[in-house]
Protein backbone atom coordinates (compact mmCIF):
# COMPACT_ATOMS: atom_id res chain seq x y z
CA UNK A 1 0.00 0.00 0.00
CA UNK A 2 2.91 2.53 0.90
CA UNK A 3 4.23 1.84 -2.77
CA UNK A 4 1.39 2.35 -4.23
CA UNK A 5 1.17 5.66 -2.57
CA UNK A 6 4.45 6.77 -3.03
CA UNK A 7 4.17 5.72 -6.49
CA UNK A 8 0.85 8.20 -7.35
CA UNK A 9 2.63 11.03 -5.96
CA UNK A 10 5.91 10.55 -7.65
CA UNK A 11 3.53 10.52 -10.62
CA UNK A 12 1.90 13.41 -9.81
CA UNK A 13 5.10 15.66 -8.96
CA UNK A 14 6.00 15.01 -12.51
CA UNK A 15 2.73 15.98 -14.13
CA UNK A 16 3.41 19.08 -11.82
CA UNK A 17 6.77 19.75 -13.08
CA UNK A 18 5.45 18.98 -16.93
CA UNK A 19 2.98 21.93 -16.76
CA UNK A 20 5.63 24.22 -15.09
CA UNK A 21 8.03 23.41 -17.47
CA UNK A 22 5.60 24.11 -20.66
CA UNK A 23 4.74 27.53 -19.23
CA UNK A 24 8.41 28.37 -18.55
CA UNK A 25 8.86 27.41 -22.22
CA UNK A 26 6.19 29.83 -23.87
CA UNK A 27 7.06 33.02 -21.53
CA UNK A 28 9.18 33.40 -18.75
CA UNK A 29 7.05 33.41 -15.10
CA UNK A 30 7.65 36.12 -12.68
CA UNK A 31 8.21 36.19 -9.12
CA UNK A 32 4.59 36.35 -8.83
CA UNK A 33 3.58 34.23 -11.03
CA UNK A 34 6.10 31.30 -9.40
CA UNK A 35 4.52 32.35 -6.30
CA UNK A 36 0.75 31.62 -6.92
CA UNK A 37 2.00 28.37 -9.32
CA UNK A 38 3.10 25.93 -6.21
CA UNK A 39 2.29 22.37 -6.26
CA UNK A 40 -1.45 22.41 -4.58
CA UNK A 41 -2.62 25.06 -7.52
CA UNK A 42 -1.17 23.58 -10.45
CA UNK A 43 -2.29 19.97 -8.94
CA UNK A 44 -6.49 21.66 -8.89
CA UNK A 45 -5.69 22.36 -13.01
CA UNK A 46 -4.76 19.50 -13.44
CA UNK A 47 -7.52 17.91 -11.84
CA UNK A 48 -9.67 19.66 -13.16
CA UNK A 49 -8.43 18.77 -16.71
CA UNK A 50 -8.57 15.12 -16.01
CA UNK A 51 -4.67 15.11 -14.87
CA UNK A 52 -3.98 16.52 -19.11
CA UNK A 53 -0.52 17.87 -19.22
CA UNK A 54 -1.23 20.48 -21.68
CA UNK A 55 -4.61 21.24 -21.01
CA UNK A 56 -3.54 22.05 -17.68
CA UNK A 57 -1.06 24.23 -18.87
CA UNK A 58 -3.38 26.21 -20.88
CA UNK A 59 -5.84 26.79 -18.42
CA UNK A 60 -3.09 27.88 -16.04
CA UNK A 61 -1.48 30.45 -18.68
CA UNK A 62 -4.96 31.76 -19.42
CA UNK A 63 -5.48 32.04 -15.50
CA UNK A 64 -2.33 34.15 -15.38
CA UNK A 65 -3.16 36.38 -18.56
CA UNK A 66 -6.49 36.83 -16.59
CA UNK A 67 -5.27 37.92 -13.33
CA UNK A 68 -2.97 40.52 -14.94
CA UNK A 69 -5.94 42.07 -16.90
CA UNK A 70 -7.88 42.34 -13.62
CA UNK A 71 -5.19 42.89 -11.85
CA UNK A 72 -5.90 40.63 -8.69
CA UNK A 73 -2.45 41.33 -6.88
CA UNK A 74 -3.48 45.03 -6.77
CA UNK A 75 -7.25 44.71 -5.67
CA UNK A 76 -7.86 47.13 -2.19
CA UNK A 77 -11.31 47.75 -0.17
CA UNK A 78 -10.73 51.42 -1.22
CA UNK A 79 -11.94 50.30 -4.76
CA UNK A 80 -15.16 49.34 -3.34
CA UNK A 81 -15.96 51.00 -0.51
CA UNK A 82 -19.78 51.69 -1.14
CA UNK A 83 -19.97 47.76 -2.01
CA UNK A 84 -18.99 47.31 1.03
CA UNK A 85 -20.66 49.49 3.03
CA UNK A 86 -23.73 47.84 1.64
CA UNK A 87 -22.89 44.56 1.55
CA UNK A 88 -23.17 43.26 -1.70
CA UNK A 89 -20.29 40.84 -1.58
CA UNK A 90 -18.77 40.00 1.76
CA UNK A 91 -17.47 36.90 3.90
CA UNK A 92 -20.09 35.95 6.33
CA UNK A 93 -17.44 33.31 8.07
CA UNK A 94 -16.42 29.89 8.08
CA UNK A 95 -18.17 26.70 8.29
CA UNK A 96 -17.82 23.67 10.33
CA UNK A 97 -15.42 22.41 8.19
CA UNK A 98 -13.16 26.00 8.32
CA UNK A 99 -14.36 26.73 4.65
CA UNK A 100 -15.20 30.51 4.40
CA UNK A 101 -18.61 31.07 3.20
CA UNK A 102 -19.30 33.99 0.80
CA UNK A 103 -22.61 35.95 0.35
CA UNK A 104 -23.14 37.77 -2.68
CA UNK A 105 -26.17 40.36 -2.35
CA UNK A 106 -26.63 42.30 -5.48
CA UNK A 107 -29.67 43.99 -6.42
CA UNK A 108 -31.38 43.96 -9.97
CA UNK A 109 -29.93 47.57 -10.33
CA UNK A 110 -26.18 46.84 -10.14
CA UNK A 111 -25.33 45.63 -13.27
CA UNK A 112 -27.34 48.75 -15.01
CA UNK A 113 -24.90 51.31 -13.31
CA UNK A 114 -21.42 49.37 -13.20
CA UNK A 115 -20.11 47.47 -15.81
CA UNK A 116 -18.80 43.71 -16.45
CA UNK A 117 -15.92 44.16 -15.55
CA UNK A 118 -16.48 46.29 -12.35
CA UNK A 119 -18.47 43.19 -11.01
CA UNK A 120 -15.61 41.28 -12.17
CA UNK A 121 -13.17 42.82 -10.15
CA UNK A 122 -15.59 42.68 -6.93
CA UNK A 123 -15.79 39.33 -7.69
CA UNK A 124 -12.25 38.64 -7.67
CA UNK A 125 -11.31 40.50 -4.99
CA UNK A 126 -13.89 38.73 -2.58
CA UNK A 127 -12.62 35.47 -3.46
CA UNK A 128 -8.81 36.64 -2.85
CA UNK A 129 -10.31 37.70 0.71
CA UNK A 130 -12.04 34.30 1.06
CA UNK A 131 -8.62 32.37 -0.37
CA UNK A 132 -6.55 34.85 2.07
CA UNK A 133 -8.40 33.70 5.41
CA UNK A 134 -8.14 29.72 4.77
CA UNK A 135 -6.16 27.67 6.89
CA UNK A 136 -3.06 25.79 5.65
CA UNK A 137 -5.26 22.69 5.09
CA UNK A 138 -8.64 23.90 3.35
CA UNK A 139 -8.81 24.76 -0.45
CA UNK A 140 -12.64 25.04 -1.11
CA UNK A 141 -15.09 27.85 0.05
CA UNK A 142 -18.67 28.17 -0.37
CA UNK A 143 -21.06 30.77 -2.11
CA UNK A 144 -24.71 31.54 -1.38
CA UNK A 145 -26.13 33.72 -3.96
CA UNK A 146 -29.05 35.71 -2.60
CA UNK A 147 -31.28 36.22 -5.64
CA UNK A 148 -33.97 37.72 -3.57
CA UNK A 149 -33.67 41.27 -4.53
CA UNK A 150 -34.22 40.48 -8.50
CA UNK A 151 -37.55 40.52 -10.30
CA UNK A 152 -36.43 39.45 -13.64
CA UNK A 153 -35.16 35.65 -13.79
CA UNK A 154 -32.79 36.07 -16.81
CA UNK A 155 -31.02 39.36 -15.25
CA UNK A 156 -30.23 37.09 -12.32
CA UNK A 157 -28.97 34.51 -15.03
CA UNK A 158 -26.92 37.17 -16.85
CA UNK A 159 -25.22 37.45 -13.22
CA UNK A 160 -24.87 33.93 -12.10
CA UNK A 161 -23.37 32.39 -15.15
CA UNK A 162 -20.37 34.92 -15.29
CA UNK A 163 -19.92 34.26 -11.92
CA UNK A 164 -19.76 30.29 -12.70
CA UNK A 165 -17.75 30.60 -15.45
CA UNK A 166 -15.01 32.49 -13.80
CA UNK A 167 -15.13 30.19 -10.51
CA UNK A 168 -14.89 26.99 -13.03
CA UNK A 169 -12.07 28.41 -15.02
CA UNK A 170 -9.78 30.48 -13.15
CA UNK A 171 -10.27 28.78 -9.50
CA UNK A 172 -10.42 25.31 -10.62
CA UNK A 173 -11.51 23.20 -7.25
CA UNK A 174 -12.22 25.57 -4.92
CA UNK A 175 -15.82 25.18 -5.35
CA UNK A 176 -17.14 23.03 -2.37
CA UNK A 177 -21.28 24.23 -2.75
CA UNK A 178 -23.09 27.02 -4.31
CA UNK A 179 -26.62 27.99 -3.17
CA UNK A 180 -29.11 29.96 -5.11
CA UNK A 181 -31.09 31.78 -2.57
CA UNK A 182 -34.89 32.97 -3.30
CA UNK A 183 -34.86 33.36 -7.06
CA UNK A 184 -37.32 34.56 -9.38
CA UNK A 185 -40.30 32.14 -10.80
CA UNK A 186 -39.39 31.13 -13.97
CA UNK A 187 -35.56 30.84 -12.89
CA UNK A 188 -36.00 27.16 -12.14
CA UNK A 189 -37.16 26.59 -16.36
CA UNK A 190 -34.14 28.94 -17.55
CA UNK A 191 -31.89 26.92 -15.25
CA UNK A 192 -33.26 23.87 -16.72
CA UNK A 193 -32.41 24.32 -19.93
CA UNK A 194 -29.00 26.17 -19.58
CA UNK A 195 -27.59 23.56 -16.09
CA UNK A 196 -26.24 21.26 -19.22
CA UNK A 197 -23.75 23.86 -20.43
CA UNK A 198 -22.65 25.38 -16.77
CA UNK A 199 -19.13 23.00 -15.70
CA UNK A 200 -20.47 23.76 -11.83
CA UNK A 201 -23.94 23.01 -12.19
CA UNK A 202 -23.34 19.83 -9.98
CA UNK A 203 -22.02 21.73 -7.43
CA UNK A 204 -25.01 24.35 -7.63
CA UNK A 205 -28.10 24.22 -5.63
CA UNK A 206 -31.30 25.97 -6.06
CA UNK A 207 -33.31 26.86 -2.35
CA UNK A 208 -36.10 28.56 -0.81
CA UNK A 209 -35.62 30.34 2.18
CA UNK A 210 -39.17 29.67 3.11
CA UNK A 211 -38.12 25.96 3.76
CA UNK A 212 -36.26 27.11 6.89
CA UNK A 213 -38.43 29.45 8.63
CA UNK A 214 -39.01 26.94 11.82
CA UNK A 215 -35.16 27.40 12.40
CA UNK A 216 -35.57 30.68 13.43
CA UNK A 217 -35.00 31.67 17.13
CA UNK A 218 -37.85 34.15 16.93
CA UNK A 219 -40.04 32.37 15.07
CA UNK A 220 -42.08 30.56 18.21
CA UNK A 221 -45.38 30.84 18.03
CA UNK A 222 -46.09 29.89 21.66
CA UNK A 223 -44.58 34.06 22.52
CA UNK A 224 -47.57 34.78 20.78
CA UNK A 225 -51.09 34.13 22.26
CA UNK A 226 -53.12 35.28 19.10
CA UNK A 227 -50.92 32.86 16.97
CA UNK A 228 -50.32 30.44 18.69
CA UNK A 229 -53.57 28.45 17.66
CA UNK A 230 -55.78 28.89 14.83
CA UNK A 231 -58.27 26.63 15.98
CA UNK A 232 -61.63 27.92 16.96
CA UNK A 233 -62.17 26.67 20.83
CA UNK A 234 -66.09 26.17 21.71
CA UNK A 235 -65.48 25.41 25.50
CA UNK A 236 -64.23 28.85 25.69
CA UNK A 237 -67.68 30.93 24.80
CA UNK A 238 -70.49 30.61 27.01
CA UNK A 239 -74.10 29.57 25.19
CA UNK A 240 -75.80 32.00 26.91
CA UNK A 241 -73.19 35.11 26.47
CA UNK A 242 -74.93 35.84 22.93
CA UNK A 243 -75.16 39.24 20.89
CA UNK A 244 -77.88 39.88 18.87
CA UNK A 245 -78.21 36.07 18.03
CA UNK A 246 -80.01 34.43 15.22
CA UNK A 247 -81.92 31.27 15.28
CA UNK A 248 -83.90 29.18 13.05
CA UNK A 249 -85.62 26.24 13.10
CA UNK A 250 -82.67 24.31 12.32
CA UNK A 251 -79.54 26.68 12.93
CA UNK A 252 -78.10 29.07 14.95
CA UNK A 253 -75.75 31.92 14.34
CA UNK A 254 -74.07 33.20 17.76
CA UNK A 255 -71.93 36.16 17.91
CA UNK A 256 -69.29 35.73 20.79
CA UNK A 257 -68.44 38.73 23.21
CA UNK A 258 -64.97 38.01 23.32
CA UNK A 259 -64.07 40.56 20.34
CA UNK A 260 -60.33 39.66 20.10
CA UNK A 261 -61.13 35.78 19.56
CA UNK A 262 -59.93 34.32 16.04
CA UNK A 263 -63.27 33.45 15.07
CA UNK A 264 -65.76 35.69 16.64
CA UNK A 265 -69.11 34.06 15.51
CA UNK A 266 -69.59 30.51 14.62
CA UNK A 267 -72.95 28.16 13.66
CA UNK A 268 -74.61 25.43 15.71
CA UNK A 269 -77.67 23.57 14.93
CA UNK A 270 -80.96 24.27 17.32
CA UNK A 271 -82.38 21.24 19.23
CA UNK A 272 -85.12 21.07 17.28
CA UNK A 273 -85.92 17.03 16.89
CA UNK A 274 -88.67 17.67 13.67
CA UNK A 275 -86.01 19.36 11.53
CA UNK A 276 -83.41 16.70 12.22
CA UNK A 277 -82.42 14.31 9.70
CA UNK A 278 -80.21 11.53 10.63
CA UNK A 279 -80.90 9.55 14.18
CA UNK A 280 -81.24 11.80 17.54
CA UNK A 281 -78.40 11.08 20.06
CA UNK A 282 -77.72 13.30 23.30
CA UNK A 283 -74.67 15.03 21.66
CA UNK A 284 -74.65 17.75 19.88
CA UNK A 285 -76.04 17.62 15.94
CA UNK A 286 -73.04 17.90 13.35
CA UNK A 287 -73.27 20.05 10.20
CA UNK A 288 -73.30 17.30 7.13
CA UNK A 289 -74.59 17.53 3.49
CA UNK A 290 -77.59 15.87 4.79
CA UNK A 291 -79.06 17.87 7.66
CA UNK A 292 -76.94 21.20 6.74
CA UNK A 293 -79.33 22.03 4.43
CA UNK A 294 -83.22 22.04 3.99
CA UNK A 295 -84.85 19.14 2.20
CA UNK A 296 -85.80 21.24 -1.07
CA UNK A 297 -82.18 21.55 -1.86
CA UNK A 298 -80.57 18.10 -0.22
CA UNK A 299 -79.38 15.33 -3.14
CA UNK A 300 -81.68 13.36 -4.66
CA UNK A 301 -80.19 10.61 -2.36
CA UNK A 302 -81.31 12.33 0.89
CA UNK A 303 -84.89 12.70 -0.58
CA UNK A 304 -85.60 9.65 -1.92
CA UNK A 305 -88.40 8.27 0.39
CA UNK A 306 -86.21 5.01 2.76
CA UNK A 307 -87.77 2.01 2.31
CA UNK A 308 -87.61 -0.79 -0.90
CA UNK A 309 -88.42 1.65 -4.02
CA UNK A 310 -92.01 1.81 -5.72
CA UNK A 311 -93.01 0.21 -8.76
CA UNK A 312 -93.87 2.16 -11.66
CA UNK A 313 -97.16 1.20 -13.55
CA UNK A 314 -98.09 2.40 -16.86
CA UNK A 315 -99.59 1.82 -20.15
CA UNK A 316 -95.65 1.28 -21.62
CA UNK A 317 -93.50 -1.59 -20.20
CA UNK A 318 -89.64 0.37 -19.30
CA UNK A 319 -87.18 -0.61 -21.03
CA UNK A 320 -85.19 -2.75 -18.97
CA UNK A 321 -81.86 -0.66 -18.03
CA UNK A 322 -78.59 -2.78 -18.83
CA UNK A 323 -76.93 -4.45 -15.96
CA UNK A 324 -73.93 -3.08 -14.09
CA UNK A 325 -70.79 -4.70 -14.46
CA UNK A 326 -68.16 -4.60 -11.55
CA UNK A 327 -65.00 -4.00 -12.78
CA UNK A 328 -61.99 -6.21 -10.70
CA UNK A 329 -59.82 -4.84 -8.84
CA UNK A 330 -57.29 -3.00 -10.34
CA UNK A 331 -53.79 -4.73 -9.43
CA UNK A 332 -50.32 -2.89 -9.01
CA UNK A 333 -47.92 -3.73 -11.52
CA UNK A 334 -44.56 -3.47 -11.74
CA UNK A 335 -44.51 -1.63 -14.65
CA UNK A 336 -45.37 1.86 -12.79
CA UNK A 337 -45.53 5.12 -14.68
CA UNK A 338 -41.74 6.68 -15.56
CA UNK A 339 -43.28 10.02 -14.04
CA UNK A 340 -43.79 7.83 -10.39
CA UNK A 341 -39.97 7.52 -10.32
CA UNK A 342 -38.76 11.42 -11.24
CA UNK A 343 -41.42 11.95 -8.37
CA UNK A 344 -39.02 9.87 -6.06
CA UNK A 345 -35.96 11.07 -7.09
CA UNK A 346 -37.52 14.91 -7.09
CA UNK A 347 -38.61 14.57 -3.48
CA UNK A 348 -35.49 13.08 -2.36
CA UNK A 349 -33.05 15.02 -4.28
CA UNK A 350 -35.09 18.37 -2.31
CA UNK A 351 -34.53 16.41 0.95
CA UNK A 352 -30.88 16.37 0.03
CA UNK A 353 -30.62 19.67 -0.71
CA UNK A 354 -32.59 21.16 2.35
CA UNK A 355 -30.28 19.15 4.50
CA UNK A 356 -26.88 20.55 2.71
CA UNK A 357 -28.23 23.69 2.76
CA UNK A 358 -29.30 23.90 6.60
CA UNK A 359 -25.62 24.59 8.04
CA UNK A 360 -25.60 27.47 5.51
CA UNK A 361 -28.91 28.94 7.45
CA UNK A 362 -26.92 31.30 10.02
CA UNK A 363 -24.65 32.73 7.88
CA UNK A 364 -27.71 33.74 5.65
CA UNK A 365 -29.60 35.17 8.49
CA UNK A 366 -26.65 36.78 10.74
CA UNK A 367 -26.75 40.69 9.86
CA UNK A 368 -24.16 42.43 7.82
CA UNK A 369 -21.14 44.30 9.91
CA UNK A 370 -18.27 46.27 7.68
CA UNK A 371 -15.86 46.23 10.42
CA UNK A 372 -16.04 42.66 10.90
CA UNK A 373 -15.41 41.84 7.04
CA UNK A 374 -12.79 44.44 7.33
CA UNK A 375 -11.01 42.97 9.91
CA UNK A 376 -10.66 39.47 7.71
CA UNK A 377 -8.93 41.36 4.99
CA UNK A 378 -5.05 40.79 4.65
CA UNK A 379 -2.57 43.35 3.60
CA UNK A 380 -2.47 44.61 0.74
CA UNK A 381 -6.49 43.80 0.34
CA UNK A 382 -7.68 46.12 3.01
CA UNK A 383 -6.15 49.06 1.64
CA UNK A 384 -5.69 52.08 3.04
CA UNK A 385 -8.79 52.65 5.47
CA UNK A 386 -7.65 51.58 9.28
CA UNK A 387 -10.08 49.45 11.39
CA UNK A 388 -10.48 51.90 14.67
CA UNK A 389 -13.42 51.31 17.23
CA UNK A 390 -15.62 54.38 17.05
CA UNK A 391 -15.35 54.85 21.05
CA UNK A 392 -11.67 54.62 20.87
CA UNK A 393 -11.76 57.27 18.06
CA UNK A 394 -14.21 59.55 20.05
CA UNK A 395 -11.69 59.31 22.84
CA UNK A 396 -8.61 60.19 21.08
CA UNK A 397 -10.64 63.39 20.16
CA UNK A 398 -11.67 64.11 22.96
CA UNK A 399 -7.89 64.12 24.36
CA UNK A 400 -6.49 66.21 21.63
CA UNK A 401 -8.84 68.74 21.98
CA UNK A 402 -7.76 69.32 25.58
CA UNK A 403 -4.69 70.97 24.32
Amino acid sequence: MGKKTELRDHKETAKVEAVLELLRKQTPLTVKQEKFCNYACVRRFLKAKGDSVKKAAKQLKACLAWRENVITDHLIADDFSAELADGLAYVAGHDDESRPVMIFRLKQDYQKLHSQKMFTRLLAFTLEVAISTMPKNVEQFVILFDASFYRSASAFMNLLLPALKIVAEYYPGRLSKAFVIDPPSLFAYLWKGVRAFVELSTWTTVVSSLDFEESLDFNDFSAYPRASSLRFDSSSVKSTAKIGACSSSRFSFTVSQHLDSLKPWYLSLTDTSASKVGPTSPSPALISPLNARSLSFASPCARTPRGPPATRKGLFPSTPLPQRVTAPPRTTSFLQSPATFFRRESAARGERCRESFLPYVKFYRRPYDEMVYRSKMRPPLGGLISIVSPHIRRRHVSISQRF
